[in-house]
């Protein structure tokens, strides 16, 4: 993150009741992925979740190319391959435009984000059949540690300790709610949107950044955005 920060990264895969597969496509399709996908089923949707997460959706439609492409208007205007073809575009297509997974996996769109000098759409989504949500980078679960440099700490690491943590996620009660409200630049649409996945039925986060919170997801939710909530 800002060429400095390593965060890793996680896509996530949810399989349908019809046996498809939905896939939020945000790292490489490697070996181990692809693999994994196999063991699943088909894919059917392979969904890029904001304007950041775009790097990979090439590479996973042309392995996929009868899957469902869908993503926001800001990733596609962001993404190099000008002649990928999409199914679908959240912040193009109407409001109520149903792509055929909404039965199973809901969707939040964060349209009040402002990071780095720019605005964008941030997706989340939710599997209430599992009790999950899936987050990108409204909601980070990282631990960095500072010894002349920073690097990462979860659960696929074989990097670990060092002497100062520094700590994104919710049990940083202080820091992470008021970065959260400083990203905000329409306070009112973000009150909405949070308290959208809020209502949600989810225990399970699982982050495109960090370690999986296995349980009180929506616990640790509602303390980074309580100021959102309140």
């Amino acid at each position: 993150m800002f060429g400095i920060w390593p965060i890793g990264g996680r896509s996530t895969a949810i399989k349908l009741q019809d046996g498809g597969v939905w896939v939020l496509a945000s790292t490489p399709l490697d070996a181990e992925t692809k693999s994994k996908l196999q063991e699943l089923g088909p894919v059917k949707y392979i969904v890029g979740a904001d304007s950041v997460h775009h790097l990979f959706l090439s590479e996973y439609k042309k392995a996929y190319p009868s899957a469902k492409l869908i993503a926001p208007e800001a990733a596609i205007e962001r993404h190099d391959d000008k002649d990928l073809v999409f199914d679908g575009v959240w912040g193009r297509d109407p409001p109520s435009t149903r792509y055929g997974f909404e039965d199973e996996v809901s969707r939040s769109i964060f349209s009040g984000v402002f990071l780095i000098a720019h605005a964008f759409s941030q997706i989340e989504h939710c599997d209430p059949r599992h009790s999950i949500a899936c987050a990108n980078h409204m909601a980070f679960h990282v631990k960095s540690y500072f010894s002349g440099f920073l690097n990462k700490d979860y659960s696929k690491s074989d990097i670990s300790t060092s002497k100062f943590q520094f700590n994104v996620g919710p049990s940083s009660s202080w820091l992470y709610p008021r970065a959260i409200w400083a990203l905000g630049r329409d306070k009112e649409a973000m009150r909405r949107d949070a308290k959208t996945v809020s209502n949600w039925d989810f225990d399970r986060i699982i982050p495109c950044h960090g370690d999986v919170i296995e349980t009180n997801g929506k616990v640790a939710w509602n303390k980074v955005y309580k100021f959102f909530l309140e």
